[in-house]
């Protein structure tokens, strides 16, 4: 099917999913496997492969790619030789436009200044530095494997390293998370001038442990509301642009990979689990590493599922199974921008329950 379906633009992302961890945090729900060097070994050369294939696609040589984005997992786990490979072997299959932007997602207990010095020579030009936390009572709690000490280290050395566009992830609505100890963590955050901040509140997913389990502590939903625009303020005093529900940037460093996902725009996906949204297709490759691997050494695409979409679905957000009718717009009312004027007059019967989501956090709102 993805053969069969030619891109409608030109320029496209292209997502790597680099599945290792070397602890699973007990909130994430994303496709993850032990860190394994073997196992690390097959995958990469399985992911050489599915690069190779997906740049013999009859319409592969008539398209850019504009973004490269590796996440996870934890990315950082590879060395700087490895992403060099994986980004030598983009370069080689397909066009890259010049000032591309190449992203990897880090974990501070994987990093230092040679790795990243390592990565900006392989052509990566951002960083996405997952510290979640500064309380090092509640990190180890989380299932993350680094302190507060730790993480500030890991942004000095992204600095020291040259890197000149460093995003930070922290989290809000932890449990035991009071209204001071996230305004002070947010203060701290902010005074290392980062360059993009992202904030997202705990969710309980189905595919984590706490989704199984549940988790004592957590904060009353007024509370969580609280810090969310505790942060917005705090942020947007600071110089940042609220530019979509969960990410704050600098002016010109917005992510523009990840506004491919808020504009429903197109992107091939490489790796375990990995989605693609092309043309009116979506679809998305096996989860587990050995399936991912075994297909890929048979010669063929480890796509799992996959989907042709109605043009009324073709509006919705891309991701790994259909969304409710509407979830498009829902994408244009995460960013700033907001969704279009016809998607907006659609959407008149329903602004009490904007207002609402307003008041909960769930959307920006921009005069």
């Amino acid at each position: 099917m993805l053969a069969e379906t030619a891109p409608a633009s030109r320029e496209l992302g292209f997502y790597i999913h680099m599945p290792f961890c070397a602890k699973r945090c007990y909130y994430c729900s994303f496709n993850t496997a032990p860190m394994d060097a073997g196992a690390m070994l097959r995958y990469l050369g399985a992911l050489h492969r599915e690069v190779e294939l997906l740049s013999t696609l009859p319409w592969a040589g008539d398209v850019t790619l504009a973004t490269v984005f590796f996440g996870g997992g934890t990315p950082s786990l590879l060395a700087a030789d490895e992403v060099a490979e994986i980004l030598a072997a983009l370069r080689t299959r397909f066009p890259v436009v010049a000032d591309a932007e190449v992203s990897v997602e880090c974990n501070p207990e994987s990093v230092s200044r040679e790795k990243f010095e390592g990565y900006r020579q392989a052509g990566v030009n951002r960083i996405s530095l997952g510290i979640q936390s500064l309380d090092d009572t509640l990190l180890p709690r989380l299932g993350r494997l680094h302190s507060a000490r730790d993480a500030r280290a890991a942004f000095e050395a992204a600095r020291a390293a040259g890197c000149a566009n460093v995003s930070v992830d922290i989290m809000y609505g932890l449990p035991g998370l009071d209204l001071a100890g996230w305004t002070g963590a947010v203060q701290r955050v902010l005074d290392w001038q980062p360059d993009h901040l992202s904030a997202y509140g705990l969710t309980l997913d189905a595919g984590s442990l706490w989704g199984v389990t549940g988790v004592a502590g957590l904060p009353p939903e007024g509370l969580v509301v609280e810090q969310y625009w505790a942060l917005a303020r705090a942020a947007t005093a600071h110089g940042f642009e609220h530019y979509e529900v969960s990410n704050y940037a600098r002016p010109g460093f917005r992510s523009r990979h990840n506004q491919i996902y808020w504009r429903a725009a197109e992107y091939l996906a490489a790796g375990p689990g990995a989605c693609a949204f092309v043309g009116d297709v979506r679809c998305g490759n096996a989860k587990p590493v050995p399936r991912y691997c075994e297909t890929l050494e048979r010669g063929a695409l480890p796509i799992a599922e996959s989907e042709r979409l109605t043009p009324r679905q073709r509006h919705r957000a891309p991701g790994r199974r259909p969304r409710p009718a509407g979830a498009g717009r829902r994408l244009g009312a995460r960013r700033a921008a907001g969704a279009d004027r016809r998607a907006r007059r659609s959407q008149r019967s329903r602004v009490p329950r904007l207002r609402r989501a307003v008041r909960g956090a769930l959307v920006v709102r921009s005069s």
